[in-house]
């Protein structure tokens, strides 16, 4: 009793946290929009500040580097740790739409396009995408911490870890892929590495315009996810 008691607030105060990350990364988007997208932001990206590209590269490294120090610091164990981390991210991420729909009235629909990441290469999907990786994220991290307070083993071995981290890297594909796919239309892999000061690429990038999101990727990542979410309430079950 004591064990679940502890571990409800510990997720409420981290949900609290998360809920006020959304609130200042939302508040940092609107001044940057404001500056370059006074008009409303669309597509096609248009010509960025290359300090400003940095910085806000720098900020996304920051953001996750602040979720993942949350989650090691409410967490007794590894498993509790990546539970929290997930959790903290799923709830930062939805909150940083509802306030910026609350703020600006943005997206106009969950079909509306986003730039979701920039790193390694500009992540890009519909808004309702990212949407249901956090729900996701949030219905494993509520598994993990309800199987660890019950005081049953919690079994994530290696082979349900690869539907994790499989299912995470075609995520990953589904979101660059429109947009390597606009590079490569424009440049050769020889260019891309060859473009003098990458400025060659710098204005391609900018032109840029989302076209199709994968979807059959997306699907298909989702549902690797799933199969190990099911693998450890298979495993829960085999040890009651």
């Amino acid at each position: 009793m004591k064990s679940t008691i502890e571990w409800k607030t510990t997720l409420l105060w981290v949900t609290v946290f998360s809920i006020a990350m959304g609130y200042l990364e939302s508040a940092v988007v609107i001044y940057l929009r404001e500056i370059y997208y006074p008009g409303g932001f669309d597509f096609p990206l248009g010509p960025l500040n290359g300090e400003i590209v940095m910085a806000e590269i720098g900020r996304e490294l920051a953001t996750l580097v602040m979720l993942l120090s949350l989650g090691i610091l409410a967490g007794k164990n590894r498993a509790q740790r990546f539970a929290y981390f997930i959790y903290s991210f799923a709830i930062w991420d939805i909150f940083y739409y509802i306030f910026l729909k609350i703020l600006i009235g943005w997206p106009d629909s969950l079909m509306t396009w986003d730039v979701l990441f920039m790193l390694p290469l500009i992540w890009v999907g519909p808004v309702i995408s990212p949407l249901i990786v956090s729900a996701t994220m949030i219905v494993l991290a509520f598994i993990i911490l309800i199987i660890k307070s019950s005081g049953l083993p919690l079994v994530i071995n290696r082979y349900t870890w690869s539907f994790f981290i499989i299912g995470s890297l075609i995520l990953i594909l589904s979101f660059v892929w429109d947009y390597s796919a606009y590079i490569l239309e424009n440049i050769t892999i020889k260019e891309l590495f060859t473009a003098s000061d990458h400025k060659d690429l710098g204005e391609i990038a900018n032109g840029f315009k989302p076209k199709k999101f994968n979807w059959t990727l997306f699907v298909i990542a989702e549902l690797t996810i799933s199969a190990g979410i099911f693998l450890i309430l298979v495993s829960r079950n085999k040890k009651k």
